[in-house]
């Protein structure tokens, strides 16, 4: 079983497997635990961006497990057409990575920043200070609109500092880029 982060606001399912937090707290309550610490409230993504990419992931692979079956199975002989285990080991092992990388994705709001956590090898912390934010994007490709996502992007002064929290609610998503530029305007104007 796979520990969660020491910041993995999740619980547990049935079986003892975590599942990712999705606390829905009031953007004035946003960045501070209920009883009034300092520790900020992580939130996950949605479930939805693991379905998109698994579903991604199934249709590129096996679009290349058939053609890895066929193509040398018709020109080579049947034996040739087995190393369409390849990419169907690779789409097996996938679809465990891209759990595992789904849930190590978090975003809290804190007073004076916005904290980006992921990676599940590499762990990458980023933290955003709202007054040095100078554009908050919201995007949303065809396949993020059919699955009812949207990516916010951050942009500094800094390039190195620009950050992106993928496969958002929209509505959440609109939430997060008003309060951010919201917070930054305010922040930038004490500088």
């Amino acid at each position: 079983m796979e520990t969660g982060s020491p910041h993995d606001t999740g619980t547990a399912d049935a079986q003892g497997t975590p599942t990712p937090a999705t606390a829905d707290v009031p953007a004035a309550d946003a960045g501070t635990e209920p009883d009034g610490g300092t520790e900020p409230v992580w939130r996950a993504l949605p479930s939805g961006l693991l379905t998109m990419r698994r579903l991604l992931l199934v249709v590129w692979l096996g679009l290349l497990t058939l053609a890895t079956a066929l193509v040398p199975g018709l020109l080579a002989g049947p034996a040739c057409g087995a190393f369409a285990v390849l990419p169907l080991a690779l789409l097996l092992w996938g679809w465990v990575m891209l759990e595992r990388n789904w849930r190590s994705w978090r975003y809290a709001e804190r007073a004076d920043d916005l904290l980006i956590s992921r990676g599940v090898l590499w762990r990458e912390e980023t933290v955003v200070p709202y007054g040095r934010m100078q554009l908050v994007e919201v995007t949303s490709g065809p396949v993020e609109r059919h699955f009812g996502l949207a990516s916010v992007q951050l942009h500094t002064a800094a390039a190195a500092t620009d950050a992106t929290i993928p496969g958002l609610d929209p509505d959440e998503a609109e939430r997060l880029r008003d309060r951010l530029t919201e917070l930054g305007e305010a922040r930038s104007a004490g500088l």
